[in-house]
């Protein structure tokens, strides 16, 4: 491909479509298709098949391959993992099990806790101990380790995560450990949680370790397997994976570390809105990003997205934080709930509706697929509400079937209520659109912000149809529907910078900071970092930032200190601890409005990170006029007020020029979603493409 600029493809596999990005310099092609339990690959290959086809290029001219995928996160969810066992120091089997003190339902006597991925039964107790400086206190017993080979192949074990006390201050043990049973059992995938989670706290360094181990065999021969297949499709560039702390790194990297894949297709999605926001030169936005399965939440302040070190994954109760499975691993944070397109609704004991977070995928589907799908769900709701054109549905390749999502939404919700289908599909629609309101709500509530002061940016396949509703819900004034909406995170995957991030735990008092060894600390961080991002990075201008997390002491929870990174002199000086106890002060004193003076400062966690330079947009400015369009159609909407249909215009939007003004209520289609206007609000064409619907009362 002669004189063209890097063609770069993006791909997320999600629970019930994959979305497929492909861009030529300003160009862009996108394909949606549903997603292959039993072969995620094909669903890959029909939407390249597709972009390759419209951009009338060949698969040897992709330059740049980036995926990301919710197929790690539905494995810890479904509890699909492959047979894992750990190996822990004598007199700690039960800790992943014990967990901590924290009760998420702190009045509830039958509290249930999630159980562990790995069995009571295949946790083996080993004699070996650490102090928590690093020191050997008892060695390790090599044989006991050995012995346990015949166990592990009799149990069938494919994957084996070693976790011993303090490894994050002296690795030996566990390395020793991997190293005998490497010799006897070479095909096993052995995963230390001193490489997953090398920090203290030792339930969530367990849980890491063993939800990497559980991840690890059917993720890595997913990627080979991916890896292989575009090979033979004639994609001769290398595959680039997105991790959940919203950068990319090697194939070979997310095959070390599969857990730090766990959020990586809604991470892109949040990459995806901190451009837009970007672009539209907005300071204050909230990411929604509604797909199939989930819909996921995300606040983002001068366009970066917030950032965490923890997450929990599969919540089994009410979505409550302690509910789940702790992850120790840089993620970009956000709320995911159960309510996507393909969520199931259903009417409880108590008469009510309820929407997920069982969800009907893409196999068999929402009932309107006609794949064999019975129960009703979000998507056939909106159908019956004349939100979707069964028609267009995905670019025209889907038809929708009407009649059976009337069917099954008569038949689970209107029955059971005594509600007229329309009436049942509207009870369906506004509950899940509470949920969503509700935990953008909350979580913006936890995070100390304001909701009603954002711009939502809506994308993904069912986000647009919502948006305005659940702005209503909010008391938001301003929607943004982005170009490509629906296939957001693939887009986004394409605006991610090359990063990885290192973290250790190292603890010490800021009066007795050993400069030299912390040195020696960093300068190995920085090599191992180096090391992951170097060889994607193209040549690529790299940066580094380095992090302290800080306490006073007594204190239980720490506060992150950028620690300045100088070109000409990266080693701390003897003034260390000076500036980082400063710089502690005015962090602590930001966030809680007060300093405690004399009182000793301490360091539990050293965190590098190394990355390529994102692309930093310009804003461009709303364009000048309107211009009112004219419909190519009508659309027989309901009226959430009265709960009668009324016709209202509908609208192509590649036809829209910059400029066009749409009045709600109206519907305006695109090829991979559709985007409701609702009465209160009018949308306009920005001269880059986005949808901004404002409502008008307030404009």
């Amino acid at each position: 491909m002669a004189n063209e600029a890097a063609v770069r493809v993006g791909v997320d596999i999600g629970g019930t479509f994959t979305d497929v990005a492909l861009e030529i310099g300003e160009r862009r092609y996108t394909a949606k298709t549903l997603t292959r339990q039993d072969a995620p690959e094909q669903g890959i290959l029909t939407g390249l098949r597709e972009t390759l086809a419209s951009a009338a290029i060949a698969p040897g001219d992709i330059s740049v391959f980036i995926y990301g995928t919710t197929l790690a996160t539905n494995l810890l969810i479904e509890r699909k993992g492959s047979p894992t066992a750990l190996l822990t120091t004598e007199g700690f089997r039960d800790s992943i099990e014990m967990r901590n003190e924290n009760r998420y339902e702190q009045y509830d006597v039958n509290i249930d806790l999630p159980p562990p991925l790995v069995p009571r039964a295949l946790r083996f107790p080993i004699v070996e101990r650490m102090n928590a400086r690093g020191e050997e206190l008892v060695p390790i017993d090599e044989a006991q380790v050995e012995a346990l080979v015949p166990v592990l192949e009799r149990e069938q074990v494919q994957s084996l995560a070693i976790g011993f006390l303090h490894s994050y201050m002296n690795a030996a043990h566990e390395e020793r450990a991997r190293d005998v049973l490497n010799a006897r059992l070479p095909e096993m995938e052995i995963t230390l949680s001193s490489e997953v989670s090398p920090e203290m706290r030792e339930f969530e360094r367990l849980s890491s370790a063993c939800a990497n181990a559980y991840l690890q065999p059917l993720m890595s021969n997913h990627l080979r397997n991916l890896e292989q297949v575009m090979q033979e499709q004639g994609v001769r560039c290398p595959v680039f994976l997105m991790l959940s702390g919203g950068g990319i790194t090697t194939l070979e990297t997310a095959i070390r570390f599969p857990v730090r894949l766990v959020e990586s297709g809604p991470a892109g999605g949040a990459i995806f809105a901190a451009y837009i926001a970007r672009t539209l030169g907005l300071d204050d936005v909230v990411s929604y990003d509604m797909g199939g399965t989930t819909a996921k939440i995300c606040l983002i302040d001068d366009g970066q997205p917030q950032t965490a070190r923890t997450f929990e994954v599969a919540r089994v109760y009410r979505f409550l934080k302690g509910s789940g499975l702790p992850l120790r691993i840089p993620v970009i944070e956000m709320v995911e709930i159960g309510a996507g397109g393909g969520s199931i609704a259903t009417v409880d004991a108590m008469g009510r509706i309820a929407v997920g977070p069982e969800s009907a995928g893409s196999g068999p589907g929402p009932a309107c697929y006609a794949l064999g799908g019975e129960a009703p769900t979000v998507t056939d709701a909106d159908l019956v509400l004349g939100r979707l054109d069964p028609e267009s549905f995905a670019g025209g390749a889907m038809h929708l079937d009407r009649g059976a999502a009337e069917t099954a939404l008569a038949r689970d919700v209107g029955g059971p209520l005594d509600l007229e289908v329309p009436l049942a599909a509207l009870g369906v629609s506004e509950m899940v659109d509470e949920n969503m309101s509700n935990a953008a709500r909350v979580h913006a509530i936890e995070s100390g912000k304001l909701i009603e002061a954002r711009t939502l940016v809506a994308f993904g396949g069912a986000a647009p149809v919502h948006a305005s509703r659940m702005a209503e819900k909010l008391n938001m004034d301003r929607v943004v529907i982005p170009p490509g909406a629906g296939v957001g995170s693939a887009i986004g995957f394409l605006r991610a910078p090359v990063s990885y991030e290192v973290t250790r735990s190292h603890y010490q008092q800021l009066d007795t900071l050993d400069v030299e060894a912390t040195n020696a600390l960093l300068e190995a961080m920085q090599s191992e970092a180096y090391g992951v991002v170097e060889p994607g990075a193209g040549g690529h201008e790299l940066f580094e930032q380095r992090t302290a997390y800080m306490r006073y002491v007594g204190q239980g929870h720490e506060v992150g200190v950028e620690i300045p990174v100088r070109v000409a002199a990266t080693r701390l000086g003897p003034d260390a601890g000076t500036g980082l106890r400063t710089r502690f002060e005015q962090e602590y004193h930001r966030l809680y409005e007060r300093t405690i003076p004399d009182l000793e400062i301490e360091i539990l966690t050293w965190v590098v990170l190394v990355s390529t330079r994102a692309d930093l947009p310009a804003a461009v400015p709303q364009s000048a006029g309107a211009v009112v369009p004219e419909p190519v159609g009508e659309r027989a909407l309901l009226d959430t007020e009265t709960g009668d249909y009324q016709t209202v215009p509908a609208y192509t939007r590649e036809a829209l020029p910059a400029g066009a003004r749409i009045d709600g209520p109206a519907v305006i289609v695109e090829k991979d979603t559709a985007t409701v206007v609702t009465a209160p609000f009018t949308a306009h064409v920005h001269a880059l493409g986005s949808l901004i619907i404002e409502r008008r009362d307030r404009e």
